[in-house]
């Protein structure tokens, strides 16, 4: 017959259609505003939760439910988004720096679901509200922090094969080392030559002084910056981990940029002071009272800028040996930072100390800010990034003996700052100053405004293409319409399935793809109508319709689906979100639009003597 399907067609799209449905409906149960509780280092049972949701309680925030999630993990469940932030707040208050206070959006999916593997679609930051961070990494201070550690390390190196030079100076990409004689220098060379293979070599000579210049290959720069973004990505993601935040996102955005968004997050201030912190600490020993300036720096002090001291440039460990890092307090009360060294670090920090007893040791703490001015070129404002670093020392204490990985910082002025410090040195330092390009806050409120208007419009464009598809094709037109309905079941299925984001151009990509699912349809029927008006039979007028615009159908689909590839692959966060939807929803309409549809016109009409088309 020419309008039938085989039977395992029509079992085919069934099967398609049922798990449409079953991964399509956790959307149809709203995630609960929650606030999430977890610890590392203290206890968490459900004496503590019962006393957590009493104070919640007496602030007059109500509680849909308050259950553990696992050992050291609890969620409390509430009425409604805008109590979030004032539960968190009442929660960090009755609890001490062990535990984790984040918000948090819970699935509310019934278990039978769930144990299917079927979850809802995620929100974006547009949706849910939060802090959306365009970071910019500094990539000439990553070439340069990078020539200040090398320099550190050939004056050691030198120092340890008793080979005499003068002094080191960084110009751009090039490392200047100087020496009193051309023995010296070529001495040099040759240590340096095995060490440091990035770099090319270049001897000169300006009188009796004799200079080595290293310049970095270009290939050694890009490889310098690329890490350095590379480790920054780590380095933020470990902060934001630190910050407690629900499904954050952290992602490079082209060569030189990161994207953040933090969702839930409302303090900005606080999540850019946490995220942009380029602090590192520096251990130096003070510097002998015979050494040459060349080999010393002098500091001011971090809480007494009136107070300075003078340090060796030789640096025995950064803040990037630290493994880990907690606040605590002295016996005298005051706060300090407790410091547990990686093995390389222990190693070293045991070293130096050992054969320099009675000298004193300097925690230098280095922060990398950069200030941001609009200047007037060729008559355009342009924004212009001015990179700066504030070296001030926390703490010069005596060594009394050989320290091992384990010691502690003090000196620092308030638990807030040890906090913040342990904090960052946990995390890691950042390999390159950063800094802002844009910053947004989406509060919860216009979140929720934004789902009910892109819901809103989603039920306005499909009522209208409904309309549209009943009035200009009929009995026809029903058929569209029903295969409509299971092309956005699928799209919603799929979106699940894949763990996507939904944001509000997603929406809209969604409520473009509804035009475009019944764009098939039109094709179709238009070629049935043509086929009818040269008086074909009605069978062999359907038969052709769907035949004859199959190739115009993919044809069309796939230049756009071309172009959705491309949206992806080079655009940003909106613009994904909206290729996203849209390439899914081209797929999704192919094959309501050919083969559904045709299977619902084969069941109802197909194989009968029809004498009228109602379309």
């Amino acid at each position: 017959m020419l309008n039938r399907y085989p039977l395992w067609k029509y079992l085919l799209i069934l099967i398609v259609f049922v798990v449409g449905v079953i991964y399509a409906l956790p959307n149809l149960y709203p995630q609960d505003p929650a606030v999430q509780i977890s610890t590392t280092n203290g206890t968490l049972d459900s004496q503590q939760l019962e006393r957590v949701t009493q104070v919640l309680a007496d602030d007059g925030i109500a509680v849909k439910s308050a259950s553990m999630t696992g050992n050291s993990t609890a969620l409390i469940r509430l009425d409604n988004a805008e109590q979030q932030l004032p539960a968190r707040d009442a929660i960090d208050k009755a609890l001490d720096d062990n535990y984790t206070v984040a918000l948090n959006l819970a699935d509310s999916t019934p278990e039978w679901l769930t144990s299917l593997g079927a979850t809802p679609m995620k929100l974006g930051l547009d949706l849910r509200g939060g802090v959306h961070f365009l970071l910019e990494v500094d990539m000439q201070a990553a070439v340069k922090q990078r020539l200040e550690a090398t320099a550190s390390a050939i004056r050691a190196d030198l120092r340890d094969q008793h080979i005499r030079y003068r002094g080191t100076e960084i110009d751009g990409n090039a490392l200047h080392l100087e020496f009193a004689n051309v023995e010296d220098r070529n001495a040099a060379r040759d240590q340096i030559r095995q060490s440091f293979r990035e770099f090319q070599l270049q001897s000169r000579e300006e009188g009796r002084r004799a200079f080595l210049d290293m310049s970095l290959t270009e290939q050694s720069i890009k490889d310098i910056q690329d890490y350095a973004v590379e480790q920054n990505l780590t380095t933020i993601r470990n902060r934001v981990n630190e910050l407690g935040v629900s499904e954050p996102l952290v992602q490079r955005q082209g060569p030189n940029r990161i994207v953040v968004e933090l969702p839930g997050v409302q303090d900005t201030a606080e999540a850019k002071r946490i995220v942009g912190a380029t602090a590192n600490l520096e251990f130096r020993l003070e510097a002998r009272p015979d050494a040459p300036a060349s080999e010393t720096e002098t500091f001011p002090f971090r809480n007494n800028p009136q107070r300075t001291a003078t340090l060796s440039r030789d640096v025995i460990i950064t803040g990037d040996r630290v493994s880990s890092a907690s606040q605590g307090f002295d016996q005298n009360g005051r706060p300090q930072v407790n410091i547990n060294l990686d093995g390389t670090g222990g190693s070293l920090m045991n070293q130096a100390t050992r054969t320099n007893i009675g000298r004193s040791m300097a925690v230098l703490y280095i922060e990398h800010k950069t200030d941001t001015r609009t200047v007037m070129k060729d008559g355009k404002p342009v924004v212009e990034h001015i990179p700066s670093t504030e070296r001030s020392i926390i703490s010069l204490a005596t060594i009394q003996s050989a320290l091992s990985n384990r010691f502690r910082i003090t000196g620092l002025d308030s638990p807030t700052e040890a906090r913040e410090l342990a904090l960052l040195l946990r995390s890691g330092s950042l390999a390159a100053p950063i800094y802002f390009v844009q910053e947004s806050t989406i509060g919860p409120s216009l979140g929720a405004q934004n789902i009910e208007r892109g819901i809103f419009s989603v039920i306005v464009g499909g009522l209208l293409v409904v309309a549209f598809m009943l009035i200009r094709y009929k009995a026809f037109g029903v058929i569209a319409n029903v295969a409509l309905a299971v092309n956005l079941t699928l799209l919603i299925a799929i979106m699940s399935l894949l763990n996507a984001t939904l944001t509000l151009p997603g929406i809209a990509g969604i409520v473009l793809t509804l035009g475009m699912a019944v764009d098939a349809n039109v094709l179709i029927y238009e070629r049935i109508r043509e086929e009818l008006r040269r008086k074909t039979p009605a069978q062999q007028a359907i038969h052709a319709g769907y035949g004859r615009a199959f190739t115009s159908i993919v044809d069309a689909n796939l230049t756009t689906l071309l172009v959705a590839v491309v949206l992806f692959s080079i655009g940003t966060g909106p613009v994904k979100g909206f290729a996203v939807t849209l390439s899914i929803g081209i797929l999704t309409s192919m094959f309501t639009g050919i083969m559904v549809s045709r299977a619902l016109v084969n069941l109802s009409i197909g194989g009968k003597p029809l004498k009228k088309l109602w379309i």
